[in-house]
């Protein structure tokens, strides 16, 4: 007998560089039933981790362009699959379960998806921790910038958002989700996760964020660190987002707080310490540290090893200029872009695309 529709599907969404693993209740499955029709599920699984143009798409599911762009378009604008428009022709793909699909139903976002996402967040996690290439990395806030000799050009967000000429701003689907969940954050901002150039079009032109002057991007990362988030781009030296997190609801972060060392599960180039001969004991840095990664050490604070995910948010709290902030030894660069990102997550899992 063939198998199901939904399973078929949680098997090809498994074999995304994100992964879509299974579970004993069948969570993952109401999350499909939830978001894909069963016509939208077998048009999805004809599709590729990589853009293809309309007509080729077209004649793989038997249909004229015109009814394959009205089904396409219609599963784009539903966050089920992205359509850029490469060369000035459509193109679409399928997209990972997490970051993808699920961020892109910023719009539609209700209470039992909420609910369904959050019972099956730890599974996604795990897919997470057996790859050494990670889908988004951590950079340091422009303070702790400052207070490092030598900063790889990619890890200066600040001056990268400089040279960009298009960026939007969307609303963080992390906060958005745990208010539906009734644990609103206490931050103030809520609209502050950042796209820029391709990343930004494809946003606004999806609704999804509203175009912003590039000094209001910068203006956001201030607000940022002054809320003390943690800037997680996409892990590439191209930049295409920049997300605003907080522990008490983005969904890495808190999958991160329940292990013994996230600093070890992050994609980051530095951590940091505290001189104990300088520390005075205030407690700043423990309000602003969103993995608890320092503790109490008698009458002092210190940074616990492993725990350490290098955002440097700690650093401009300190009054004593206590905390050293230092480069990772021997940290890879992160890829060039995208793709490439994926494709190395990918060859990880041990998956092959053609």
């Amino acid at each position: 007998m063939e198998k199901d529709v939904y399973a078929r599907l949680r098997e090809f969404l498994d074999k995304m560089p994100g992964g879509y693993p299974a579970t004993s209740s069948r969570v993952e499955i109401k999350l499909l039933k939830k978001l894909f029709t069963p016509e939208q599920a077998e048009i999805t699984m004809q599709l590729k981790p990589f853009p293809e143009p309309l007509e080729v798409i077209a004649a793989r599911l038997g249909m004229n362009e015109a009814e394959a762009k009205e089904k396409l378009e219609k599963m784009s604008n539903e966050g089920l699959i992205m359509g850029p428009k490469l060369g000035g022709k459509l193109h679409y793909l399928a997209l990972s379960f997490v970051v993808g699909i699920y961020e892109f139903h910023m719009n539609s976002i209700d209470r039992e998806l909420a609910e369904l996402f959050e019972e099956y967040l730890p599974n996604l996690g795990l897919v997470w921790a057996t790859t050494k290439t990670k889908q988004l990395r951590i950079v340091p806030v422009g303070s702790a910038v400052e207070s490092v000799p030598s900063v790889a050009a990619y890890d200066r967000v600040r001056e990268m958002v400089k040279k960009q000429t298009m960026a939007s701003v969307a609303q963080c689907i992390c906060r958005k989700e745990r208010a539906l969940l009734d644990h609103p954050c206490e931050r103030k901002t809520s609209e502050i996760c950042l796209q820029f150039g391709m990343a930004a079009q494809y946003s606004v032109e999806k609704g999804l964020s509203r175009e912003i002057s590039v000094s209001e991007a910068l203006r956001l990362l201030d607000v940022a660190e002054d809320e003390a988030l943690v800037l997680s781009p996409a892990n590439t030296q191209d930049l295409l987002n920049i997300c605003c997190c907080c522990g008490c609801c983005c969904g890495l972060l808190r999958g991160l707080k329940m292990m013994p060392n996230p600093g070890d599960f992050v994609q980051s180039a530095y951590q940091a310490s505290i001189d104990p001969d300088l520390c005075s004991g205030c407690e700043s840095c423990l309000d602003r540290c969103q993995v608890d990664a320092i503790k109490e050490d008698g009458d002092i604070m210190k940074v616990e090893k492993g725990r350490c995910i290098g955002c440097g948010l700690c650093v401009s709290a300190c009054p004593e200029e206590a905390i050293n902030f230092m480069e990772r030894a021997k940290v890879e660069p992160p890829p060039a872009n995208i793709v490439e990102t994926m494709m190395k997550i990918a060859k990880e899992r041990g998956l092959t695309f053609k």
